[in-house]
């Protein structure tokens, strides 16, 4: 199947964003923990390296049996990290969850989950109707 640099890389990003809610929603989850540090996912940075064509993380595929079909392209992915702030504190318990800003955070990273997601689902959506039409 036909698939861009662009669509691969718009995979990868639903993957990170997915990571992202799921680190929002434990800092919202631990917002009244004693000492709870809250956490946050770090991509942007190589994203737009990648987009600029300045970074090329590849993944390089092995065929494992000569029938297999050659890959053709390396795939890309987006490297990302999740740090953690040690250096605040929000309350008196040394907890620094911000849950205004959390929220915040959990609303864009939605929009943009849907967004890519959408984005994604047109992109397949697209060769099956062209598939079904050749039928």
């Amino acid at each position: 199947m036909l698939v861009s640099k662009s669509a691969k890389r718009n995979e990868a990003l639903l993957g990170i964003l997915e990571h992202k809610h799921k680190t929002i929603a434990a800092n919202i989850a631990h917002a009244d923990t004693p000492g709870y540090k809250a956490r946050k996912v770090v991509f942007e940075e190589e994203l737009a390296k990648q987009i600029n064509g300045s970074h090329t993380a590849q993944v390089r595929l092995n065929r494992t049996h000569a029938d297999h079909l050659p890959s053709g392209t390396e795939s890309r992915t987006i490297p990302y990290k999740t740090i953690q702030d040690h250096r605040t504190a929000m309350n008196n318990n040394r907890n620094n969850v911000d849950i205004d800003a959390e929220m915040v955070n959990l609303a864009s990273n939605q929009l943009a989950y849907q967004f890519l997601a959408d984005k994604v689902g047109g992109h397949y959506n697209k060769y099956k109707k062209l598939l079904a039409d050749l039928k």
